[in-house]
């Protein structure tokens, strides 16, 4: 039982009011107290204590000094027998509740079954509607196993009842199709894929191979004719369970189970894989379309340069053909021009090359090379993806595309060269500009349209338009019809969004706002700046008009290396799957799983060990064979089937979180300090296996891989982490961390590099309601945009840094707009990679682009202002940034196996080792964090601290650690932490 810490919560849980003292009044002096007991007891928990060990400390004398009552009588009080049955009735009577009797227990479960079970799925949350019913409807609460068991038949019901339900709707011959596919002749052992799981497989790399055989996949699913809206009564979180259920089951468990649960769970299986296959080949019709526009500048660039011999001097040989033609005009070329130039005509035809292969003709060839790759390879694949895909817009402006899909389509099996002079060609932006004179063939004496050219620019015009969801594609889901990204109630509830963002309805009033704040940084900045030695601004042409100086370099703490040293002597060196068990055990971040367990005949003590294993399997990347090999008891098979059933995503990343949280209330503010509201992101680059859509080469780091983003807050506890591709907008990634972490953290503010910061991010974080504070590399061309309209005086001594005014009355248009987009984005009807497609550079005419641009202008003027001329806010950023950096030095310390590859091509095993990952690195933190608060209990440290000290102070440290060797996993064995 908990202790009554807080002594306001003892006073409003354990006050005794008058009424109280006259109930227990009439019983017999040795009874009131603990008759007193039990009736505030239940008033707190609905029900009453088993024992007085339930009673917190200290309840007992603060409730017998307010009814004046001696303490000690209690101790002659019997907790079983019929004294203490007449007290609960007596209690129950002057409350107005009543026992729980069988049939109010089934009325309950129905309840919990209509109301709550099938729409919420997580025992806790359903448990605690289930408590709330009892005290609404003034019933006692049943005993703590009679009430799991209630809530495991609610959910157990609700499922049964939806399975019913959707094998009902499904036809006869759409479930026998659904059986056939758990049915086929493969032996699940024998290492080949049966249809189930061919259609459950990861795509490979970009090729046309892949495309295919993602075609062929979805083709299949679309075959088996699962109805429309078949699961649309099942509720969204029971179709995420399902979905993760069939994801993990092989045919051999789906043939065990019943017809109607195997109908629900594939058709659940193959609605989900219809969009995620949609969206892969949405993904590999853009990265195709791309690389052949790659390959062929490779290609042709490669020639050119293996030709290519660079000509110097070209003025001096121009003077010398001008000389040479003006003393001689009339004589031949070869006898007058040649000899002038030094290397005669081999120096004049490189000349010629030169200019070729830097002009026009280069385009020119590039785009011929390109035409040839597309219809000799690339064609066949993206003619049959028109074929499974539907293409749409919402923006009549880009209908032009859509009609010239369906010419395309029209002509997709004909041989001729050119459209028929019938056809209506319709006429978009891809086959303008420099693409014209290929499309376009004008030496026939009626202009004709090149069909296979012109097929290449609808592809490449429509990539653009995808890539900014101006386009969009029925039955997707990542690239699905942009207005269903909006929440839907947005009108009905606009005052309560608005709100929650804590954002006027009114747009003057933003703009207003907006304008004070920029005229107040910049007005600082222009009175204060003759004080700021270490700032410049004035015109500097090209170099830009700001001058930055570096910040001083800070000198180490002095105590800090003794400190970690003291750590190292008392505890020695401590394996890294000791600081994992401590970390969870002390959290308790496993219990809500381990409740569970039963139903798999897996003890809880057994299952946290597997977990803890298959936990440092991952987040060591040493994988779970190498670990089942180490002292402790379990196979290899064992530790996969827990992986399997109970290491989800979504639970790794629940365990790292109550890691956090229990770190934040275990610190010690005299050590630590305040509490923080500001984290820092960063990415970093993990290689990765690259026969999968989502490895990418990165040019930064020079490989193929993914990124990790992690967002780190000051005392180096890591509250979020995300697995994005390497061509990934940073800003989303650090965008959706700083709003989707789940911790216990207020984040007000995040530190960025110049990766993680646009004005589009800026706009955006401004109506979100937390700062962007980068640190922005080319930060003496950042120009400060004017509130107003230029006055002569204002802001005189910044001037060379100022730029136009912001145009308000384009944020005044679209301010619903805008903020409509931000409820989206706060809750999550889309994500914020999703939204920010929307603001791409390809789609700057779109007039929420532009409003969102201007509010990103004048929030970046403001901070660039207040970063200028604020010593301690660039040091701020820059120790932030410093900290997450150290996070990314400590990956490659425990992500140690394979050389620290990604041993994967599957998207959620990728996840899953960043996640676990995050796990070893936060339970380091947190008992790093307990270590440290013990180490500086002791006296010797009490005064040795100083405040350069306790500002560099950090548990993110490993030199205590041994992240290697042999797996010794001992739960008995504990670390001695007070």
């Amino acid at each position: 039982m908990r202790e009554v810490s807080d002594p306001l919560d003892l006073i409003k849980e354990w006050t005794v009011r008058d009424d109280d003292v006259e109930f227990v009044s009439g019983s017999h002096e040795r009874r009131r107290l603990g008759l007193l007991l039990l009736l505030k007891f239940f008033e707190i928990h609905a029900r009453f204590p088993s024992n007085l060990e339930e009673v917190p400390d200290g309840v007992v004398d603060f409730v017998a000094r307010q009814a004046a009552l001696d303490a000690m009588s209690l101790e002659s009080y019997e907790w079983d027998g019929r004294t203490i049955k007449r007290d609960r009735a007596q209690v129950r009577d002057f409350l107005g509740f009543r026992e729980c009797t069988v049939a109010e227990a089934d009325l309950l479960v129905e309840w919990l079954v209509g109301n709550v079970a099938a729409s919420e799925r997580s025992f806790d949350r359903v448990k605690a509607a289930l408590v709330g019913r009892c005290r609404s409807e003034r019933i006692e609460l049943p005993a703590s196993g009679r009430l799991d068991r209630m809530v495991r038949s609610a959910l157990s019901q609700a499922e049964d009842a939806a399975i019913a339900t959707v094998a009902r709707l499904v036809p006869d011959n759409v479930a026998e199709r659904l059986h056939a596919l758990v049915d086929d002749d493969i032996d699940d052992s024998s290492g080949e894929l049966s249809t189930l799981g061919w259609l459950k497989s990861t795509p490979g790399n970009v090729s046309l191979e892949t495309m295919l055989v993602e075609i062929d996949k979805l083709r299949r699913v679309r075959e088996i004719g699962l109805p429309a809206g078949v699961l649309d009564s099942v509720p969204s979180a029971l179709l995420v369970e399902w979905r993760r259920t069939v994801g993990v089951e092989s045919p051999s468990h789906l043939r065990r189970r019943t017809a109607e649960s195997r109908v629900a769970l594939l058709g659940t299986l193959l609605q989900a894989r219809e969009r995620e296959l949609t969206d892969t080949l949405v993904d590999l019709f853009i990265a195709t379309v791309h690389r052949i526009n790659a390959r062929a500048d490779r290609k042709v660039t490669k020639e050119l340069v293996e030709a290519f011999k660079r000509v110097t001097g070209k003025e001096n040989l121009l003077f010398a053909i001008a000389t040479a033609a003006v003393d001689a005009p009339d004589e031949p070329v070869r006898d007058v021009i040649f000899p002038a130039v030094k290397g005669g005509e081999v120096t004049l035809r490189e000349l010629v090359y030169e200019f070729k292969s830097k002009g026009p003709v280069y385009a020119q060839t590039v785009r011929a090379t390109l035409r040839a790759s597309y219809t000799n390879h690339y064609r066949r694949g993206l003619i049959e993806l028109l074929d499974v895909l539907e293409f749409d817009s919402n923006n009549s402006m880009h209908r032009p595309v859509i009609d010239a899909l369906e010419l395309v389509k029209t002509f997709k099996d004909s041989r001729v060269r050119f459209f028929p002079d019938d056809a209506e060609v319709p006429v978009h932006r891809g086959i303008v500009g420099n693409w014209a004179s290929l499309v376009f063939n004008n030496d026939l004496p009626e202009r004709r349209v090149v069909r296979t050219v012109y097929e290449i620019c609808t592809f490449q015009a429509l990539r653009e338009q995808l890539r900014c969801k101006e386009v969009w594609v029925h039955g997707a889901d990542r690239w699905r019809n942009p207005d269903d990204d909006l929440p839907a109630d947005f009108d009905e509830r606009r005052v309560e969004h608005y709100t929650a963002l804590r954002q006027p309805l009114d747009a003057t009033e933003f703009i207003d706002t907006l304008k004070a704040e920029m005229d107040a940084a910049l007005s600082a900045l222009n009175d204060d700046i003759a004080g700021c030695d270490w700032i410049d601004i004035a015109d500097r042409g090209k170099q830009g008009p700001i001058k930055l100086s570096p910040l001083d370099a800070v000198t180490e703490p002095s105590s800090l290396r003794a400190l970690k040293a003291d750590v190292g002597r008392r505890w020695g060196t401590i394996p890294m799957i000791d600081m994992l068990k401590e970390a969870v055990l002390r959290s308790g971040c496993l219990d809500q799983i381990t409740s569970t367990a039963s139903r798999d005949g897996i003890s809880p003590d057994t299952l946290v060990e597997r977990l803890l294993l298959v936990i440092y399997a991952y987040g060591t990347n040493t994988g779970i064979a190498a670990i089942a090999g180490g002292e402790h008891g379990h196979s290899d098979n064992d530790l996969r089937y827990v992986r399997r059933r109970y290491l989800t995503n979504d639970i790794a990343q629940a365990i790292a979180v109550e890691i956090a949280n229990a770190t934040f209330a275990a610190r010690d503010p005299e050590v630590w300090g305040a509490g923080s509201s500001v984290v820092a992101s960063d990415s970093t680059h993990f290689r990765a296996f690259d026969q999968n859509i989502f490895t990418e080469w990165h040019a930064r780091y020079g490989g193929r891989g993914v990124l990790i983003y992690w967002h780190v807050e000051r005392k180096s506890m890591a509250i979020h982490s995300q697995l994005i591709s390497c061509s990934a907008s940073e800003v989303a990634a650090m965008i959706e961390g700083a709003i989707r972490h789940s911790t216990d953290m207020a984040v007000e503010g995040n530190y960025v590099d110049s990766h993680g910061q646009t004005e589009i991010g800026f706009g955006i974080t401004r109506l979100l309601g937390f700062d962007l504070l980068p640190r922005i590399k080319r930060i003496n061309h950042v120009k400060l945009y004017r509130p107003g309209p230029k006055r002569p005086g204002d802001y005189s001594n910044i001037a060379d840094a100022m730029s136009r005014p912001i145009q308000w009355g384009q944020i005044a248009e679209q301010y619903d707009q805008m903020i409509r987009y931000a409820t989206a984005i706060r809750t999550g009807t889309a994500s914020t990679e999703a939204i920010l497609r929307r603001f791409m550079r390809s789609n700057a005419q779109h007039p929420t682009y532009q409003a969102m641009i201007e509010t990103g202008r004048a929030q970046k003027t403001v901070f660039v202002a207040r970063y200028l001329r604020d010593r301690q806010l660039q040091r701020s950023v820059n120790d932030g940034l410093h900290v997450v950096e150290s996070w990314n030095r400590g990956n490659s310390v425990f992500f140690y196996g394979k050389g620290g590859d990604i041993a994967s091509n599957r998207r959620d095993e990728q996840e899953l080792s960043v996640l676990c990952l995050r796990i070893l690195q936060t339970s380091l933190v947190y008992i790093n964090t307990l270590l440290i608060q013990d180490t500086l209990a002791d006296d010797r440290w009490s005064r040795r601290l100083t405040d350069a000290d306790r500002r560099g102070l950090t548990p993110l440290f490993w030199s205590h650690v041994a992240p290697y060797g042999e797996v010794r996993l001992n739960m008995a064995r504990r670390l001695d932490i007070t």
